[in-house]
């Protein structure tokens, strides 16, 4: 008796998206208010597909907030360097607690490669993008296996490296959001005054964009916001994100 033929399995290495995808939707979302972005999104197609990424740094509640009047359940993911400044940390736990987020996902370096690589810690001060790489890029990497899109808090008044910066993009094959994107700083601290949002502990004492403590500095007045991340050094992305715009390529950015 003949038997059936054997189905081989195959991976289907196809992106979710595309370049082309990702300015279809920003000519589709020209003009559409951010919070109804996020929640026809959200809680439409993109449902159980998309995770929400965040530094918790000075300006994260504003989209944290925005998220969570859509749905609590979407993932935060948040990469650990273990370079982080402690006061981050505490108020990481106490925003997504406040906001109700039920699925916080806390991502590390692997302690194999910062043994083989970073055993002593000091990366950071002689090489900032090999750092960045595994302490960061990595992690997320990792964290973002499962899903097909993902939310960035980055805004293009931030720096001269993000003016042009889209809605949308495609990253590695994924559909990336920047809600804020044309959000600026007036707007934003309305946003936390309307909702009486808690601010990053460290916001007050100077410092207007927060990564790692060692490679973050006080911002000086009529400096941009992000002039105190790698100080000193021709570095203007960690590697998760790419430069955009016209701007001056040494001016840092998250």
């Amino acid at each position: 008796m003949a038997s059936a033929a054997r189905v081989i399995d195959t991976i289907d290495v196809t992106p979710a998206f595309t370049a082309a995808d990702a300015a279809a939707y920003e000519a589709r979302f020209t003009g559409v208010p951010t919070q109804d972005l996020l929640a026809e999104l959200i809680a439409g197609e993109l449902k159980g597909r998309i995770a929400a990424v965040s530094s918790f740094g000075t300006e994260s509640a504003v989209l944290l907030h925005m998220i969570a009047q859509v749905d609590r359940s979407v993932p935060v993911i948040f990469t650990n360097t273990q370079k982080m400044f402690g006061a981050t940390l505490q108020y990481r736990d106490e925003l997504a607690e406040q906001l109700g987020f039920t699925d916080l996902r806390v991502y590390r370096p692997d302690p194999h490669v910062l043994a083989a690589k970073d055993a002593t810690g000091l990366r950071w001060s002689y090489d900032p993008d090999g750092c960045c790489e595994i302490r960061k890029v990595e992690p997320l990497r990792r964290a973002l296996a499962p899903f097909d899109a993902w939310i960035s808090g980055r805004k293009g008044f931030q720096s001269g490296t993000r003016r042009a910066l889209p809605r949308f993009e495609e990253d590695e094959g994924r559909l990336k959001l920047n809600p804020l994107a044309d959000w600026d700083k007036a707007a934003l601290d309305a946003y936390f005054a309307a909702h009486d949002l808690p601010r990053h502990p460290l916001d007050a004492e100077g410092y207007a964009s927060i990564g790692c403590s060692p490679c973050t500095s006080k911002v000086k007045p009529g400096e941009d916001p992000r002039a105190g991340r790698w100080r000193g050094w021709d570095k203007t992305e960690c590697g998760i994100h790419s430069p955009v715009g016209d701007g001056d390529a040494n001016q840092p950015s998250f």
